[in-house]
This record gives structure tokens, C-alpha cells and sequence, in this order.
């Protein structure tokens, strides 16, 4: 920052925050090594702590109050567990007043860095700073030195039994800062070959000192497998719960193709483009309706309206009723490039929702049968997609007999299916009696058309 020394840049009210961020380097990691060496001492200092009748549950979460995938199966899932625990999710920021999902009942919201409140001086000093505790992931750009210094005065008087992390950062936090006796559990809501090279050597680091990983999928239970061989970590595979979305399912009589996600290059909204635009020209009366926000929305609106796609291809912003979409539509389109397990498959699938999806890392192909309850696609195929699609257009029985089959394996992944699961596992952790989880079965698939 030529002209400025980094402190007087710091206490410059007119240098922007996320600017200052960017401008200084990532910490060193012998930085970040001796933060994490005094908080675990610091932890390690307190009293020792008295057992408690329900077992105490801290899951961390980057924003509680914030959208996605994560955020909503991560809450449904400390919904589950508070039946039988204590449960509080830590929110790392907070940047909203009222959170976008519901918070389930028996669930306690604590937040570190609270932005919607006004700040002291010295929060403000260090918000300006990047992150070291949670620097180990790349585009950590919500949480700054304050929020670190916030999680770990929680983290310091909290009196969990088990702390869970929902992200390899915060996975990393707990394993390398919980005190004896504390079961960790890390989430992998994505697989390991979705990472950078560096953060998974980190992770081939960090994690064995986990107590257990939780995976979404059989392909990502065998990645981790292979990576943490002869490490003793616990690999568990749990798929997110689908609660019964709201309202009735689709009559599938609308001419709409819908797709909906973060508008990022993860999910392939780009490819989907390229798919549809032959199938504007073809088919005037389908349209194509995206719901979503993020960085590539404008990149996306020049792309629609550059290649003529306007009126026949919609770029709406991100809603709150997504399930009342689904019922204004006949067919879901996945274009992502890679996936943990993407819930939005499956409601689409409760909504009886003709669904063509990319066979991406991971998820897809253990959610649909090709041929049974919707289509799969090679990764990265558009012109396979472009078929496929057109196919589900123009073939309304094909559409219905896709859509009723793939309600009935949605079942497979029904709270009262999965809840056991999770409540077992922190049973099983923390030496209580555990209760007998079920396993269902899907419904066997027919043979492809």
C-alpha cells in the first residue's frame, strides 16, 4: 500500500474494510500456530467440567442467519439433536436481523461478530484485519480479527460435551483447539477432491485428530477413507434430512424449467445457458427460470441478453419459496460442476419434479437413478444436457412417470429416517446407551428407458 504504512491504514476510517483486507497478505503460518497453541492452553486451564444429565452440543456455523444448503440442513439437524441434548449453534457473523430459515424449538443462537449492532473502536480496529484463526481457507472474507477474537471468548467459556464443525476451517478450529474430554465432530458438506491441493494436505493434517467426520455421500465416505487411512478418526456417512417442503406437488403442467442455487461458477448456471439456447430457439413457449444471487449474476444477465435469450430465459433473484416455484414448473435442471449433496435435488424430487442433473462430484448419481426417478448427464456435457432436456420437454408421460417415482424415493431421506442417525452417533461419542439407527432402503429402480 505505497505511501501508507499498514498501521495507518488500519486506523484510516477511509480505507474500506474488505479493501485493507485484500491489500494485506494472508498470516504467516507460525501466526496462526501460536494462536491456536494459546487458546488451547487457555482451554486446557479451565475447570475441570461437571457431567451434565443431557449432553451439551456447540455447533459452529459461519452465518446462522445467512441462506444455503448448509445453513438449512445444519439447522435442521441441531433441531433433531435438541430433542435429546442441549444444543446451541455458534453463528461465526451475523448480517441480517432475522434469520432466513426458522430456527428450530430447543435451539439457542449465539453469535461472535454481530454486524448488525454498532461497533467500539477497537471491534472496529480489528475488523479491519484479516482472520488468523480461520485463514487456512481461501476466501475467508466474513471473518476478521475481531471475529476471532469473539469465537474464541465462546469457545473459551463454553461448556460443550461435543463441539461440531460445519466447514474445513472451523473443522481444523475444533480439532486443534478442543479440550481432553470434548468430542469433535467435523462436516464435510462438499467431498475432499472439491478442495485445493493445499487445503487438503491440511486437512490430511488436522483431521485425524477429529473424533469423528461426518460425510453426506458413499463417494465422499471413500475418499476420506482412503486420505485418513490407519488415522483412528471415525468416518461416518449421514445424508442431509429433506423435510416435507410446503404445498402440493407440481401438476407438472407448466412449461418451466426451473434451476436455483448461488450464482458462482460451482453451479454451472453458464452450462445450463449454453444447454437451453438452442432449446429457446426450438421451443419458444418453455421458459427458463433461475432463482439465485451471488457474483456471477451480472456475468449471467450479459450472457441472457447478448445471446438473445431474453423472454425466454429468466434471472430471478433468490426466494424464499422456492417450493412454490417448483409447483409453477415441470422439469429441475442441475448444471453444477460439483456438489456435497445438493438438497435442492431432492426437494425438486418431493415436488414430483422431472429432474436432469450433471453426474458431478458428488451426490447426484447416489440421489437418481438414470432412467428410474430422473435423468443423469456425463459432467460437463452440454450438449447431453441439451438432450436430455429436450427429451423431458417433449415427452409429458415421461415427465409424470419420473416425477412420481422420484416422490417415492425422496422417502429414503425423511427426518424420522435420518434423526436416528445423528442422535446415535453423539450417543455412541459420548458413552451414553445408544438408540438403534435405521437405515432404509430406497426403492429399487426400474431398468433405464
Amino acid at each position: 500500500m505505497p505511501g501508507r504504512t499498514v498501521l495507518s491504514a488500519v486506523l484510516s476510517s477511509r480505507t474500506p474494510r474488505g479493501a485493507l483486507r485484500r491489500a494485506l497478505p494472508t498470516p504467516l503460518p507460525p501466526l496462526r500456530r501460536a494462536a491456536l497453541l494459546a487458546l488451547r492452553a487457555l482451554a486446557r486451564a479451565r475447570p475441570a467440567r461437571r457431567p451434565a444429565r443431557r449432553p451439551r452440543v456447540a455447533i459452529l456455523l459461519r452465518h446462522a442467519y445467512g441462506t444455503g444448503g448448509t445453513v438449512r440442513t445444519v439447522l435442521a439437524t441441531s433441531g433433531h439433536l435438541a430433542r435429546e441434548h442441549d444444543v446451541e449453534v455458534i453463528s461465526l457473523v451475523r448480517e441480517r436481523a432475522e434469520p432466513f430459515f426458522p430456527v428450530p424449538d430447543g435451539v439457542a443462537i449465539t453469535v461472535a461478530d454481530d454486524r448488525t449492532r454498532p461497533h467500539g473502536r477497537v471491534a472496529r480496529l480489528l475488523s479491519r484485519l484479516p482472520s488468523v484463526l480461520l485463514s487456512v481457507e481461501p476466501g475467508t472474507a466474513r471473518e476478521t480479527l475481531w471475529t476471532d477474537v469473539r469465537l474464541a471468548r465462546l469457545l473459551l467459556a463454553s461448556r460443550a460435551d461435543v463441539l461440531i464443525g460445519t466447514r474445513p476451517s472451523l473443522n481444523l478450529l475444533i480439532a486443534e483447539t478442543a479440550p481432553p474430554g470434548v468430542v469433535t465432530i467435523g462436516q464435510d458438506h462438499m467431498n475432499l477432491r472439491s478442495y485445493r491441493p493445499g487445503q487438503r494436505s491440511r486437512i490430511r493434517r488436522g483431521y485425524p485428530r477429529l473424533t469423528a467426520l461426518t460425510v453426506l455421500t458413499e463417494a465422499a465416505r471413500e475418499q476420506y477413507a482412503a486420505a485418513l487411512a490407519g488415522t483412528g478418526v471415525r468416518i461416518v456417512r449421514i445424508p442431509n434430512a429433506l423435510a416435507t417442503p410446503p404445498g402440493a406437488p407440481s401438476p407438472r403442467t407448466d412449461r418451466v424449467v426451473l434451476a436455483a442455487g448461488r450464482l458462482v461458477r460451482q453451479k454451472g448456471f453458464d452450462l445450463l445457458l449454453d444447454a437451453y439456447e438452442p432449446l429457446a430457439a426450438e421451443r419458444p413457449d418453455w421458459t427458463l427460470r433461475i432463482f439465485g444471487s451471488g457474483a456471477h449474476r451480472a456475468r449471467l444477465a450479459a450472457r441472457i441478453a447478448e445471446r438473445g435469450l431474453t423472454g425466454r430465459v429468466e434471472l430471478r433473484p433468490r426466494t424464499a419459496d422456492l417450493a412454490g416455484e417448483m409447483e409453477r414448473a415441470s422439469v429441475y435442471a442441475l448444471s453444477s460442476r460439483y456438489e456435497g449433496m445438493p438438497m435442492v435435488v431432492l426437494e425438486a424430487m418431493s415436488k414430483g419434479l422431472a429432474v436432469v442433473a450433471f453426474d458431478c462430484p458428488t451426490g447426484p448419481a447416489e440421489m437418481i437413478a438414470h432412467g428410474a426417478d430422473g435423468l443423469l448427464v456425463p459432467p460437463g456435457d452440454v450438449a447431453g444436457l441439451t438432450a436430455a432436456l429436450r427429451l423431458l420437454m417433449d415427452d409429458a408421460d415421461l415427465r409424470d412417470e419420473l416425477g412420481e417415482r422420484a416422490r417415492a424415493s425422496v422417502r429414503a431421506y425423511d427426518p424420522d429416517w435420518i434423526a436416528p442417525r445423528w442422535l446415535a452417533l453423539v450417543d455412541d461419542l459420548t458413552a451414553r446407551p445408544a438408540r438403534r439407527a435405521v437405515t432404509p432402503r430406497r426403492p429399487a429402480p426400474r431398468p433405464s428407458r
